[in-house]
């Protein structure tokens, strides 16, 4: 097979996290294509030729499949590459979730007794965590903000109407799309930073929303190219905090921040904080416990599946009453936190700096004094934590997309 030709096949089964698996059968091989689904005739286009398994992308669904029953609500579906399942049932996309989760435990506990999954309280609407990115939708198109077209890695398309975002954080994202189309510095209109070329200077956007406490963190991401921190820079910047402050919310803006990120790689980071508008932080809560958070600490993008997972999961493990627990991967130390009432002891190690000084402040104000949090690595904590003699006696463990370290 060759790299950018084009090809056909049936998808034969989804592998974890949405890797549907392909069958070309005029070529007797399986390649690898994103956002497709088990029984599925697709074309692709050969993107890497490995050994292992070639990976393509996916160009358009010939056939689909017989689960594919439902109509999408949202009407972005068939070009954003956001989503995956929308045409499928809720039913059927936990058949789907489970028997991925069920691949990766099976691999290594065998027959892991694994069999449901727990619905999510809320199905649209839940997450309280996005970030878009500024392009273009086609070249020399005009200026968009939105989330990558599906199979490309350049091509961004607008989302006015997401639907696994509230109206507040829609009305943000179409406010800031307007504002910035329209929007003049030094005479010019602003661009958007070139992935390949590293020039412009709109970059992302960071959005954040308490489920319980309805406080939001608005976080505008550019480079420094520009003018953007010159001092009609900074007047445009104030424009567009007032423009925000102006809108009809049901929520309220907790801290509404400009970030520098000069970074060549397109991830979402910042080199230098400007607060326009509160601070950079807001609070949300889980399981009656209130957690502080800040722009890149971890906290569960859907809060109610979260308190439904963890209250399960405490359910499970019985009585902790005079056990040491260990919080792998912990993150802002909720796990921890709601743990800690019920345990001797809960120790959180978590390798993101910014998580654990959250999980202190956190805990302080639940006036937890039995949790600790180890900042570190957990392949590196656990041994050092063994070896000074701190065993535990259960181990909760929440490791990121790419898994635990072996």
């Amino acid at each position: 097979m060759k790299k950018n030709e084009f090809y056909e096949g049936m998808v034969t089964s989804l592998k974890f996290p949405n890797k549907g698996i392909v069958y070309v059968e005029d070529e007797d091989a399986y390649v690898q294509v994103k956002n497709t689904l088990p029984g599925q005739r697709v074309r692709f286009q050969l993107k890497k030729v490995k050994k292992k398994r070639p990976e393509g992308n996916l160009t358009e669904v010939l056939v689909p499949s017989e689960i594919e029953k439902a109509v999408p609500p949202c009407p972005h579906f068939s070009e954003c590459g956001g989503c995956a399942y929308q045409t499928l049932p809720y039913q059927e996309q936990k058949k789907l979730k489970l028997n991925q989760v069920k691949d990766l435990l099976d691999a290594v506990y065998l027959e892991f007794p694994l069999d449901e999954c727990v619905e999510s309280p809320r199905i649209w609407e839940y997450r309280n965590k996005m970030e878009f990115s500024f392009g273009d939708e086609v070249k020399d198109g005009p200026l968009t903000l939105g989330l990558h077209k599906r199979g490309s890695f350049y091509d961004i398309i607008s989302v006015p109407d997401c639907q696994i975002i509230d109206e507040d954080l829609r009305k943000v994202l179409k406010t800031t799309q307007d504002f910035f189309r329209n929007a003049k510095l030094g005479g010019k209109s602003i661009d958007f930073y070139h992935k390949m070329r590293h020039e412009g200077v709109l970059r992302h956007l960071l959005v954040r929303k308490g489920l319980k406490t309805g406080e939001m963190l608005i976080c505008l991401v550019t480079s420094s190219q520009g003018g953007i921190n010159s001092a009609e820079g900074k007047q445009l910047l104030e424009k567009y905090k007032d423009t925000l402050l102006a809108l009809e919310m049901t929520g309220t803006f907790a801290g509404i921040l400009h970030m520098t990120n000069d970074s060549l790689s397109d991830v979402v980071k910042a080199d230098a904080v400007d607060i326009l508008y509160g601070k950079d932080y807001f609070y949300d809560e889980l399981l009656g416990l209130r957690f502080r958070i800040t722009p890149f600490s971890f906290f569960q993008t859907n809060s109610a599946g979260a308190e439904k997972l963890y209250s399960l999961a405490r359910e499970y493990v019985g009585d902790l009453t005079g056990k040491k627990v260990y919080d792998l991967y912990s993150g802002t130390g909720t796990i921890s936190q709601i743990l800690a009432p019920v345990a001797k002891e809960v120790i959180g190690v978590e390798i993101v700096k910014e998580a654990v000084l959250d999980a202190d402040v956190n805990a302080e104000r639940n006036n937890i004094k039995n949790a600790e949090f180890y900042c570190g690595a957990a392949e590196q904590g656990v041994p050092d934590l063994i070896g000074r003699d701190i065993r535990p006696d259960v181990v909760f463990l929440d490791p990121p997309r790419k898994g635990s370290d072996e």
